[in-house]
């Protein structure tokens, strides 16, 4: 199988930074480029006469501040040397990365998962799990406590 682009979703957390390192490792030994995807759900707002109303420019500020955060995602993408280029979809997070890939012809799909159980999976669900059953190629999910870089491994050897 051969690897050309390599989705990463981020969510800006440590366990999708922590997902983006393993990522360029495997961009720079596959000579893939990285396509890096953040999403926003903006919730549509419905109001009763006694609620408060979110401003329009509000998520216009969520767009910028994500936008700010992405830039320097790139950077440290395209400081190791891999091609990358990146989206912001106002969308929910599963069916924006899952689109993403399949719009952009992604061979694989690096993201982070945070490992819940119980009843915070229950209640939270999973974007990672979602992504999993719907992604138009493999995908490959990493807890932050269980990834040993590529580098790591040689250091310790």
């Amino acid at each position: 199988m051969r690897i050309d682009t390599i989705l990463v979703p981020t969510d800006f957390s440590t366990h999708a930074d922590r997902a983006l390192d393993y990522a360029i490792g495997l961009a720079q030994v596959f000579s893939a480029r990285i396509h890096l995807v953040h999403a926003y759900h903006l919730p549509v707002q419905v109001t009763l006469p006694d609620q408060v109303i979110v401003p329009n420019d509000f998520w216009d500020q969520v767009r910028d501040a994500a936008a700010a955060q992405m830039e320097g995602s790139l950077a440290r993408v395209t400081a190791a040397g891999v091609a990358c280029d990146a989206e912001l979809l106002p969308d929910a997070a599963a069916s924006a990365v899952v689109e993403a890939a399949a719009r952009g012809g992604a061979d694989l799909i690096v993201m982070g998962t945070r490992g819940l159980t119980g009843m915070k999976h229950v209640v939270l669900g999973s974007v990672a799990e979602r992504v999993v059953r719907l992604a138009p190629c493999p995908v490959l999910t990493l807890r932050e406590d269980a990834v040993t870089l590529p580098a790591e491994d040689a250091a310790e050897t």
